[in-house]
């Protein structure tokens, strides 16, 4: 039978010792990748409560660096009126992180992952 050329060549020694699930999502949440989509994936959850239904069909959060949160609109229009409510957008995803987490919106139409 086959095995990839790493099978059994492992430089660490593996533990038999049991660890809390507790411990290893909070060694995972201390990188970097795990922390930074924490943010975007609650919102995401509670995209719908923040920005109302209609809206959330057509704009979706799509990630959050810096204080900038980018949010992609299906389409042109959508995308203007995104732009039109992106303070009370921010003012409500901010709230929903906590003060100080969302400093700006970013619109953008289309394209990409994670597009409507």
């Amino acid at each position: 039978m086959p095995h990839s050329k790493g099978f059994g060549r492992r430089a660490d020694r593996r533990s038999n010792d049991f660890v809390s699930i507790g411990d290893v999502v909070d060694a995972l949440m201390e990188e970097d990748v795990f922390s930074r989509g924490m943010p975007i994936a609650t919102l995401a959850r509670m995209w719908p409560e923040l920005v109302g239904e209609r809206l959330a069909r057509a704009i979706k959060p799509a990630s959050l660096e810096g204080g900038v949160l980018l949010v992609r609109a299906s389409d042109g229009p959508w995308g203007a009126q995104a732009r039109y409510l992106a303070d009370e957008i921010r003012k409500r995803a901010d709230a929903a992180l906590g003060t100080g987490s969302v400093t700006s919106v970013r619109i953008v139409v289309g394209g990409g992952r994670g597009s409507p």
